[in-house]
């Protein structure tokens, strides 16, 4: 490995060289030197310039071997502001924190329960609620939706707090209890075993126990009621009689449909057509059977939005819901203001352009951070020498020259959003309302094979982001039963559907701060 003299501005500097390596690690070295940035940095050797394609071992280089530097140098890299910290010298719960998350076992047909279970534990405000869950004493017995509630409140911290990730949690006990709850869950095949159901089914049914145990302290309101469910304003117009007064009803949903035609190629398009429909009804003007406009709208929307893909249909021949295959495209954000009522839009427009404001912020502040080539994490030292990023789920602000603290940035734009929902509102907002309109996709159950009693179900949610990922951009865990894996963006949009392959069924969306 010869030794080469680096020459640039009037000065001289020794670097080792390894011909081996491609030609960005030696721009590396060098900047480590100089602070010449690689991106501004021309090299020539022997009055020859190198390319970053060129092999260096290609390259005669001798000892002493003068490299000129081409370049306006910045400020020179620093250390690392903090100690370096070894995995094994971490407190435990940062720990943990470094570990991928736990997989549930597969105790017989029963990936619909483990996929909507991974899915359902990604609300960010159920695991603080549940932690405060207490059943009356033996409601739990006399109770299936308390002891529900209960046993996925045990799982969940299990889940939390187990110690080593080698291993899946087995969740027998909410198994037990669900069928409980719900019967149908009991239903066994021909060969004596418990048969496949749907995770729609099963989502429906853990949600419907949440809303009946899990009410948030010091809340009039249920757990559910805050954080899941939508206000819907349905407008009845009769078509045949203009004169007559309109009806108008508000029910609270727990989740939109996306229906499914032979023109839908995209999720928005399919929610649309279930919020426009055409109905038939007695007529109190007309005395008789007449043509209705029937127009839904949302006047409330939860910060954990669900769509549910409706992919299965009942098919009386062969008595099994049959499935729609058809490809519909499903965005990474989900914006609703189309779906809005007026009076909600009016409320919801200066919110929603601060909200816009501040992603594309903080989309330039990554690409800022990108270029100084630091880290957004603390650096840890594991066992072997290899380097991790350790956290306790929120990134470590990042230090960069002339870029304030992150932390600090996004406190004063969330204060600056609030004021806004402050003045929507009224007042101070209702815990669980998302006043942007604004959604992120944080978590999908899939399904693969022709039918919704049949097939696998997967869970796939999304890792949280750092300062150092442009919003959108994370990657994904992938939760096959006691398989966890990390996946990219890429095999989240081929879920989109065209085939038997794995495709969107459930949708979890999550407000956008």
């Amino acid at each position: 490995m010869p030794q080469v003299d680096i020459k640039h501005a009037g000065k001289a500097y020794k670097v080792d060289l390894d011909p081996s390596r491609p030609v960005r690690d030696l721009k590396d070295q060098i900047y480590q030197q100089t602070g010449v940035p690689a991106d501004r940095m021309k090299i020539m050797i022997a009055a020859k310039l190198v390319k970053d394609t060129d092999d260096l071992a290609k390259i005669t280089l001798k000892p002493g071997q003068p490299i000129t530097v081409i370049g306006t140098a910045g400020p020179l890299p620093k250390g690392p502001s903090k100690p370096m910290v070894f995995l094994e010298d971490l407190p435990e719960a940062q720990l943990a924190a470094t570990r991928p998350p736990l997989g549930l076992q597969n105790l017989g047909n029963t990936c619909y329960m483990n996929a909507s279970l991974q899915a359902i534990r990604t609300i960010p405000e159920l695991d603080p609620a549940l932690k405060e869950y207490k059943a009356q004493p033996g409601a739990s017995a006399a109770d299936p939706d308390a002891a529900f509630t209960q046993s996925l409140k045990t799982l969940f911290g299990t889940m939390r707090e187990k110690k080593t990730a080698e291993e899946a949690v087995v969740p027998l006990v909410p198994l037990t209890t669900l069928r409980r709850v719900a019967p149908q869950f009991q239903e066994q095949d021909s060969h004596g075993g418990y048969s496949q159901q749907d995770a729609d089914e099963m989502w429906t049914q853990t949600i419907s126990s949440l809303h009946h145990s899990l009410r948030p302290s010091g809340s009039a309101k249920s757990f559910v009621d805050q954080y899941l469910s939508a206000d819907l304003q349905q407008t009845l117009t009769c078509d045949e009689a203009p004169e007559e007064e309109p009806s108008v009803k508000v029910d609270r949903v727990l989740k939109l449909d996306c229906n499914i035609s032979i023109e839908t190629n995209q999720l928005m398009s399919g929610i649309k057509d279930s919020f426009d429909q055409k109905i038939e009804k007695n007529s109190p003007s007309l005395g008789r059977t007449a043509v209705y406009t029937q127009k839904s709208r949302l006047s409330r929307l939860p910060t954990n939005l669900t769509i549910h893909m409706v992919r299965f249909y009942w098919r009386a021949d062969i008595q099994k819901k049959a499935k729609i295959m058809r490809r519909v495209e499903f965005p990474f954000e989900l914006d609703v203001f189309d779906l809005l009522t007026d009076d909600l839009k009016a409320k919801v427009t200066p919110i929603r352009a601060a909200v816009w404001d501040n992603l594309k912020a903080r989309e330039d502040r990554v690409k800022l951070r990108r270029r100084t080539h630091k880290s957004s994490r603390p650096v840890v030292k594991a066992p072997g020498g290899d380097e991790a990023a350790a956290s306790s789920g929120s990134a470590t602000p990042m230090e960069v020259d002339g870029v304030e603290d992150e932390a600090e940035v996004r406190k004063r734009e969330g204060e600056k959003v609030r004021e806004l929902v402050r003045a929507a509102a009224g007042g101070e907002p209702e815990p669980g309302t998302n006043w942007s309109g604004l959604y992120e996709l944080s978590a999908i159950v899939t399904h693969k094979g022709p039918s919704a009693d049949s097939g696998h179900y997967i869970a796939w949610t999304r890792q949280e982001g750092s300062d150092n990922v442009v919003p959108g951009e994370e990657d994904w865990y992938k939760f096959d039963d006691d398989k966890v894996s990390t996946v990219k963006k890429d095999k989240i949009q081929a879920l989109a559907g065209g085939g038997e392959d794995s495709v969107a069924y459930i949708l979890l969306y999550r407000a956008v701060v």
